[in-house]
């Protein structure tokens, strides 16, 4: 059944209009609920979604109707179903009693108007709604078989009028002129504007929003059209009646200035009968009896005439204001049909507006689909190109890691082959080292032994400028320098803090510390 609601057989335009009128009511209802809820106040009959909200259910209730013929045409009132609610629930009663009770309802569209309103503000809208579909057989004298009250739609939107439930109104009817009123769906109020978001993370989801909005959009546009075609003939058919009435008033204006004309020559003519018999009276009282019997039978023939052509005057006269009656209310129903089709062709114009607006958008956001779509088919070769990379450089990182191995594996062998000669050849540079230290001092103790006449003179530099600088002592070696050899500093051994030392011990140390492995 939802699968027969969602898809109706394209050919059946009666289904499609169904299913229109139930996507139309969910709409209204949604709207109706968010912004009274938003709202936060009772509602009233000013409120704009609340009248769209009526004129929506005036037109579910409206559709399959049969018609009733009467003096002005056809006449379609889906009053008549709203009074089988008293029969089949009690608490209606009171409903349907304050509607009649209304002075200024005259027709049975203003009273099923008012049988609404009531009817949302005692909260019973949904089970009145449920009462009357669940009784076919009784729907099936006002209805026709696939009109919306007698299918599954009908029962989805008395299900959705639940929601209805939470909504407080109130709805002050006193003149308030429901008989008249043109009941017109504003398609606007439900279409939405999807240019609010621009994430990009978004976009699809904006391009299928504009694709049914168009799509929605063309629909309506569709029954507009239809909406106005009809209309258009039947304002047409209307006139054609119209002119029809015109021609037949004047053709009965004629006859009773004709039986007016044809009355006041009887009168003269009897009055002329009556005279000449009472001159005939008069002139010879003696005169004949059966004259004065067919002047009399003449008299009554002519007053019996006269009466007759009274009463015909009487039913032209009747017959003339009726139409005069059924010519002002068809200039009535001519201008409300008038305004009505002013009010859907302002309302066609304004969806073709924003079908054209939609279609741009439409086209925009494929001219951005596609330019995403590049965008990705181009990240994607990147992707592409950098996966190949990426296992270029796995490869030669397993490369890598092989040669490690191998390398480790060598610098093990290697190790185990040569480890005990590499360290017996350190202790060896190491003993070697510690001699030629000893040999520098013992050198170094016999030039200052052979200075001994001179030693204000630097015996590492043995500059001339050095016997005017100041001496310092290597902490290293104990030997005395000028400052110049004695410029650098080096932790010793002895010591963790920097000590002066001359550039031999400099050099020696350096050496000694680079070679050393801790």
């Amino acid at each position: 059944m939802l699968d027969f609601l969602k898809f109706p057989d394209p050919k059946d335009p009666i289904a499609i209009e169904r299913l229109n009128l139930m996507n139309m009511a969910k709409l209204s209802i949604k709207g109706l609920i968010e912004s009274a809820l938003n709202l936060g106040r009772t509602l009233d009959s000013d409120y704009a979604p609340l009248q769209q909200f009526f004129v929506v259910m005036e037109h579910c209730l409206k559709h399959g109707l049969k018609s009733k013929k009467t003096f002005l045409g056809q006449n379609k009132s889906f009053w008549g179903p709203l009074e089988l609610v008293e029969k089949l629930t009690p608490e209606a009663g009171e409903i349907t009693a304050s509607v009649k009770d209304l002075p200024g309802l005259k027709t049975p569209l203003g009273r099923g108007r008012a049988w609404l309103r009531l009817a949302l503000m005692q909260k019973k809208l949904s089970d009145y709604m449920k009462t009357i579909i669940n009784q076919k057989d009784l729907l099936s004298e006002f209805y026709e078989p696939n009109a919306l009250m007698m299918e599954e739609e009908g029962a989805v939107i008395a299900g959705l009028l639940v929601g209805l439930n939470v909504i407080d109104a109130n709805l002050c009817m006193k003149g308030e002129d429901l008989d008249s009123q043109v009941g017109v769906i504003d398609f606007s109020m439900y279409l939405k504007d999807g240019a609010h978001s621009s994430k990009s993370t978004e976009g699809d989801g904006q391009i299928t929003a504009i694709l049914d909005q168009k799509n929605y959009v063309e629909e309506l546009n569709r029954h507009l059209s239809a909406s106005v075609n009809n209309l258009q003939a039947k304002v047409d058919a209307l006139e054609k009646s119209n002119t029809k009435l015109t021609e037949e008033l004047a053709v009965a204006n004629n006859r009773i200035i004709s039986l007016q004309e044809e009355l006041e020559r009887v009168k003269e003519e009897s009055s002329y009968v009556v005279e000449s018999s009472r001159k005939a009276s008069r002139a010879d009282g003696t005169a004949n009896g059966q004259v004065l019997g067919e002047t009399r039978k003449q008299l009554k023939e002519e007053t019996q005439l006269r009466l007759d052509v009274e009463k015909e005057l009487e039913v032209q006269i009747g017959m003339k204001q009726e139409m005069e009656l059924s010519m002002k209310m068809l200039e009535k129903d001519i201008c409300e049909k008038h305004d009505a089709l002013v009010e859907l062709r302002q309302q066609l114009n304004e969806m073709r507006t924003l079908n054209h607006e939609l279609s741009i958008k439409s086209h925009s956001s494929e001219a951005g689909a596609k330019q995403k779509s590049d965008i990705i088919s181009r990240l994607e070769e990147k992707t592409n190109q950098m996966g190949s990379i990426i296992k270029q450089l796995e490869s030669r990182c397993k490369k890598a890691e092989r040669e490690r191995d191998l390398a480790d594996e060598a610098n093990r062998l290697f190790k185990q082959e040569f480890g005990d000669k590499i360290e017996s050849l350190q202790e060896e540079v190491e003993q070697l080292r510690r001699q030629s230290n000893s040999f520098f001092f013992f050198i170094r103790e016999d030039q200052s032994l052979c200075k001994d006449t001179d030693p204000t003179i630097c015996p590492m530099c043995e500059n001339q400028d050095s016997l005017t600088t100041p001496k310092r002592q290597c902490k290293n070696c104990s030997g005395v320098f000028c400052e110049n050899c004695m410029a650098n500093e080096l932790p010793l051994p002895s010591s963790i803090n920097p000590e002066h030392v001359c550039d031999v011990c400099y050099s020696q140390l350096l050496q000694q510390y680079a070679s050393s492995p801790s």
